[in-house]
């Protein structure tokens, strides 16, 4: 890559960032991100940026509003360094389940944080299998959406379908999540089925009955968060009592808040595939169900055709 490029880190994607400028041939950028002793966040860069492409990674994940208010200073710090184009590169976005008025006098939180982004100084935002689509539409600046399908497709490819697969059944834990489920199903050949859910408060679902049949087959389920894992170990153990072989999960974020990991390990899943959009905490990391699966070189290869001006349209399928 030519120099005039700049990939800095947050705290909370160090290790995918490194991983991406490996498949650059990009060093890191210098940064540090420092706390007063009060907790207020100090930023400094330590190389020169002026008229240079620069990239920042950080998931908004948790501690959120730490991660957050980390990324809009780094912002800032190169936009006021003269950074000649800014992209945020978030592969897991932050309040982007808050994406409409579900219910009266609440706010719409993913929309005040693109409006953070934008007024930081963000040029561009890379992100990567955001909740709700339309919080594309949030920013006045140009969004590129990538999905983590690819990484997950080869990986689904290798493990379940090398013998042919023809007992395999995807699964969509909810209506919303049907679309997602469908376009895999639709690569690896396979039928769907769908979990009636309803949801009686936040983090909070319970299955009502499966639109499909599981007897005697190899379930997926196949979602784009594993958040308290509720919803998923609650399929998981009554896809098994309808019959199931088998039942793993696949998820772009592990995002394992509360006990989702007891969760995960008291369930019938015996497999839960994710990718390091968010990074796993050391209990997580022994946790031997869960499997992960980089994107750094999906990442990587959106950012160099990005700074060379090229399509990465290739890239969203």
């Amino acid at each position: 890559m030519p120099n005039d490029i700049v990939v800095i880190a947050g705290n909370s994607n160090v290790a995918l960032a490194t991983e991406i400028c490996e498949t650059l041939w990009q060093p890191l950028g210098l940064a540090q991100v420092r706390r007063f002793s009060d907790g207020e966040i100090l930023i400094e860069l330590g190389e020169n940026v002026r008229g240079r492409d620069t990239f920042v990674i950080q998931s908004t994940c948790a501690p959120v509003n730490d991660n957050l208010m980390e990324l809009l200073l780094i912002i800032d710090a190169l936009k006021r360094a003269s950074a000649r184009r800014i992209t945020a590169v978030i592969p897991y976005y932050g309040y982007a389940r808050q994406d409409r008025k579900a219910a009266p006098r609440v706010p719409i939180s993913a929309k005040l944080v693109a409006d953070l982004l934008t007024a930081a100084g963000t040029t561009r935002v890379l992100a990567m299998d955001l909740h709700a689509g339309q919080i594309q539409g949030f920013f006045d600046i140009p969004v590129d959406h990538l999905f983590a399908a690819p990484v997950l497709l080869n990986y689904l490819k290798e493990t379940y379908m090398k013998d042919g697969g023809e007992d395999v059944i995807l699964v969509s834990p909810d209506a919303g999540g049907v679309e997602r489920t469908r376009y895999l199903a639709k690569r690896l050949s396979a039928p769907l089925a769908i979990v009636d859910k309803r949801r009686e408060a936040p983090n909070v679902a319970k299955v009502l009955n499966i639109i499909g049949d599981v007897k005697d087959r190899r379930a997926l389920i196949i979602d784009d968060m594993v958040d308290t894992a509720g919803t998923l170990t609650q399929a998981a153990n009554f896809i098994m009592e309808l019959g199931a072989k088998d039942v793993s999960a696949c998820a772009t974020h592990p995002v394992l808040s509360g006990d989702a990991l007891e969760k995960i390990n008291a369930s019938a899943l015996s497999q839960v595939v994710v990718t390091n959009s968010i990074p796993l905490s050391g209990q997580g990391r022994d946790v031997a169900k869960i499997k992960v699966l980089s994107v750094a070189s999906l990442l990587g290869e959106a950012i160099r055709r990005i700074h060379q001006e090229d399509s990465i349209s290739s890239l969203f399928v």
